[in-house]
């Protein structure tokens, strides 16, 4: 396909129909920031998504965009429920409702300094990483991981692994109201039980920041945030369980296209009719996996409170959890009439503007929390919806990559990158040298440029800039 784009602005790129699309492409971005990399077919899967059935408006693309299963990471797309519109697997991905959570610690960087080597000794001898380890929370059975699917964060918080402030704090109150169980297979559940509270690998990471710059006083205050306080970042997601949903229901989907009469450019889209019996079999077991994401951010938060309270005493409290590989059903205006849509976000995250009702109170006149993490060495933000976004209230969920793993191991040697952020005095707790180097900043694209093009392109506004002190790696 030969993709052309338009440049509307200086931060939004457009992609006419051509071929099967439905709608047209929209790419927000600055042109250092377009898809550079050999290999990176991301534009392309812009405009596959844009064949899907049902989809309106157009099919969006975030700055930190980047080749993946199906979708972009960094795409989003809505369908018309009430139009034939489809829920497609690709637009969740395989780690669902894998997400970020800020907390914010009682302390100045200056304080926490005497015992940070301990705080993070702490940190990472407690936090389970890497590929198929446990968690911190081994589930009983089948039963007891039921209810931790149906009520998420709140599960945990129930059975005393948190306080209810942290729920208000959460997107969706910390669990997806159409969870079902009784769709996630017996495989996902086994692979969950002794999961729950865990990174992971990759690219998640716990990551111990301070508050380097404040661009939004009123709102950072609102937060909780100010210069040079300490803060925790967590990103991880669904794990094992997530990963077997997407599998399971992807397959299904695969084999139903024909009976459903739908023709895509790629198989990776399989998708069906959101009505249909196997799209709500699929939004039941991708809200259930949603539901154990959030869990398992909550069981990462207990471990970090229990390390600073041991080394500092000091009290650390939830900013707020977002995810960002979801397909929700939200109702939005579309060429002047309320529609009823499955908004999918892969690699892309809510960021609803000041006044919307679906805001906690206490923050209806900020706005929704936009958490765009860096990598390892390089800065991260924290944002704040805007108004008039019309990517459906959706932002930038992080750097995005430009390099492979496979380059990346290539270019950099983990036990070299751990020297060189330790003479920068961020301290480094790495699950493997492997996939340190892997997860190398180089290998990202520059998170400030992706920052500044998320406000320029009016999707989110700056809130305040965090820097790395020390990071615990999947």
């Amino acid at each position: 396909m030969d993709i052309t784009l338009v440049q509307e602005s200086p931060f939004r790129f457009r992609m006419e129909r051509q071929g099967l699309m439905r709608v047209p492409g929209v790419v927000f971005a600055t042109q250092d920031l377009l898809p550079q990399a050999a290999g990176d077919k991301a534009l392309e899967q812009v405009a596959n998504v844009a064949t899907l059935p049902g989809i309106v408006r157009a099919s969006f693309a975030m700055p930190d965009v980047h080749w993946g299963y199906g979708f972009p990471i960094g795409g989003v797309a809505a369908t018309d429920i009430d139009a034939g519109g489809v829920v497609s697997p690709g637009g969740v991905g395989f780690d669902i409702s894998c997400g970020v959570r800020l907390l914010a610690a009682d302390l100045d960087r200056g304080s926490l300094a005497p015992g940070m080597r301990r705080l993070m000794d702490i940190l990472g001898d407690t936090i389970p990483r890497g590929t198929g380890r446990g968690g911190l929370w081994k589930l009983s059975g089948r039963a007891q991981m039921e209810q931790l699917l149906v009520a998420g964060a709140g599960y945990a918080v129930e059975q005393g692994h948190g306080v209810p402030r942290d729920l208000a704090r959460c997107e969706d109150r910390g669990a997806l109201a159409d969870a079902d169980p009784a769709h996630v297979g017996q495989r996902a559940v086994e692979r969950g039980l002794n999961q729950v509270g865990s990174l992971g690998s990759g690219n998640h990471f716990l990551e111990v920041q301070a508050v380097d710059r404040v661009y939004d006083e009123a709102a950072a205050a609102v937060f909780g945030l100010h210069v040079d306080q300490v803060c925790v970042m967590i990103h991880c997601g669904s794990r094992g369980l997530g990963h077997q949903v997407c599998t399971d229901h992807v397959r299904v989907m695969d084999q139903s296209l024909r009976a459903f009469g739908i023709h895509l450019p790629d198989r990776q889209l399989a998708c069906a009719p959101v009505v249909s019996v196997p799209g709500r079999a699929y939004l039941g077991a991708m809200a259930a996996a949603a539901n154990y994401g959030r869990a398992n951010r909550q069981l990462l938060t207990e471990a970090v409170r229990h390390a600073f309270t041991t080394v500092t005493g000091a009290a650390v409290e939830l900013v707020y959890d977002v995810s960002h590989n979801t397909a929700k059903t939200e109702t939005h205006e579309v060429d002047g009439v309320p529609r009823r849509l499955c908004v999918h976000r892969k690699g892309a995250t809510l960021a609803l503007p000041p006044g919307h009702p679906d805001l906690p109170e206490d923050l209806a006149g900020t706005g929704h929390p936009v958490l765009v993490p860096g990598t390892m060495g390089t800065a991260s933000y924290v944002m704040v919806g805007a108004g008039g976004n019309d990517a459906f209230s959706s932002a930038a969920h992080g750097a995005g990559r430009v390099w492979s793993r496979h380059q990346a191991l290539h270019r950099v040697r983990g036990e070299q990158l751990r020297g060189e952020l330790e003479a920068q005095g961020i301290s480094v707790r790495p699950s493997s040298w492997r996939g340190l180097a892997e997860e190398a900043p180089a290998a990202y694209k520059d998170v400030d440029e992706v920052a500044r093009a998320t406000e320029g392109a009016g999707l989110a506004r700056l809130v305040a800039r965090l820097v790395p002190l020390g990071v615990v790696k999947g």
